[in-house]
């Protein structure tokens, strides 16, 4: 199941972008955003992490969860509070992480027996 189908079963309203600078214009337009999940690989000219720091940058009050089954960043490649979360994940992984960032939990941790991380 895709991430945005698994996020809107559990009740949020989620927003899709096909690429980073439509991501961007979103969150420009749009004051009620409060997490944005990415894939670290999307198409275009600025990859999920450049869109990470930017988001960082100009939305401070945006959480920030980041997604790849290709690559695992260190925590020195992202933006502070930035959280990741490795594929394949569990739908109810997903949803817990993005729960925890909707309530202000950056902090949060794995729970279950999944095979996500977050540092």
């Amino acid at each position: 199941m895709v991430a945005a189908d698994v996020l809107s079963e559990a009740g949020f309203t989620v927003l899709e972008s096909t690429n980073a600078e439509e991501a961007l214009t979103v969150l420009q337009t749009r004051s009620d955003v409060r997490v944005l999940f990415t894939d670290v690989n999307m198409p275009g000219a600025l990859d999920g992490l450049g869109l990470a720091q930017i988001v960082h940058e100009r939305a401070p009050d945006v959480s920030i969860l980041i997604g790849s089954g290709r690559i695992r960043p260190s925590p020195g490649e992202l933006p502070p509070g930035v959280r990741f979360i490795a594929k394949p994940y569990a739908s109810s992984t997903l949803t817990e992480a993005v729960c925890a960032l909707v309530q202000g939990h950056r902090e949060w941790r794995v729970t279950s027996t999944s095979p996500a991380t977050l540092p």
